[in-house]
């Protein structure tokens, strides 16, 4: 390698990268310019100058000395610079390689001896996103998705929420050498609904009463999420923000948990009053205790 050669550049670090990054860029370009991976007329080259620069900057004296005086070194040791003499630690390449190669132990290749054996690499894993309704998330379902390979159909378990990940196996990237492929990651977003609200595998639905059934209680029938229906009585007195159970009508888990249903009461004012109503309401209001005080409005 020429003397005036940036080992930084060379192996596309800053010189102030860490040892790890310095490593992780090492493999990287090793992998890419290896004579066994790599047949181009000038890999070997390639190679040897990428290891030459990993052997010094490996090395925290090495790398320090380097630092000072660059390639040629301060003309002593180190064979008259970092690019001839002994190198550094020697490099275990069955490390580098992983399962891309069999092992460093051969003989015959000129970085080990033998011409190692090519060994299959899975793929990388890939990811996606997927939006899926509210009630197929509340009983589960099947939907599909686009994978490297086509469209593949992906099994909604019963009960997910949003932020949940499913793996799909083998639709993610193609492996080398006869590897077999990574997986795909999917991440779930759940929609919403205009009549239901989740909280974990409980569900709940808004109700809205006047102020009268508030008083005097009265009879609903509300829509259960996962089908048919159920009669519910409201108390007489009951309170804006109440929640109601019904108990194990809610979401019904892949496990076998099973939430239960709620209906939560909101009390309406009314608006637009004509005058006959207005009359009947300020006699009640008049009978009616003072929430505020504790005591009847009329003393």
């Amino acid at each position: 390698m020429a003397a005036t050669e940036d080992y930084y550049k060379l192996l596309g670090v800053d010189r102030s990268a860490t040892a790890d990054e310095i490593r992780k860029a090492y493999r990287k370009l090793a992998r890419k310019y290896h004579p066994d991976v790599n047949k181009a007329d000038d890999a070997a080259t390639k190679f040897a100058e990428v290891q030459e620069a990993y052997d010094t900057l490996s090395d925290a004296q090495k790398r320090k000395m380097y630092d000072s005086y660059g390639s040629a070194g301060p003309g002593a040791g180190y064979g008259g610079g970092f690019g001839g003499g002994q190198r550094g630690a020697p490099v275990d390449f069955s490390d580098i390689f992983g399962s891309a190669f069999g092992g460093g132990g051969g003989g015959g290749s000129p970085f080990g001896g033998g011409a190692p054996q090519q060994q299959s690499m899975k793929g990388q894993n890939s990811e996606a996103a997927i939006t899926v309704t509210f009630i197929t998330a509340l009983k589960g379902g099947v939907e599909e998705i686009n994978t490297i390979d086509g469209i593949s159909k992906v099994k909604i378990p019963a009960g997910i929420e949003s932020g949940n990940k499913l793996r799909l196996k083998g639709k993610g990237h193609p492996g080398m050498m006869g590897g077999q492929s990574g997986d795909m990651i999917v991440t779930v977003s759940v929609g919403g609904h205009p009549l239901y609200q989740r909280r974990g595998l409980d569900v709940e639905m808004d109700v809205d009463i006047n102020i009268a059934e508030a008083a005097l209680g009265t009879k609903v029938t509300l829509p259960l999420p996962l089908g048919r229906s159920v009669d519910m009585t409201i108390p007489a007195g009951i309170s804006s923000s109440s929640r109601l159970r019904v108990k194990e009508k809610g979401c019904v888990a892949s496990n076998g948990t099973v939430g239960d249903f709620y209906a939560v009461i909101h009390i309406i004012a009314p608006t637009n009053l004509d005058e006959e109503t207005t009359e009947l309401l300020e006699q009640v209001k008049e009978r009616l205790p003072n929430p505020r005080e504790g005591e009847r409005s009329d003393g």
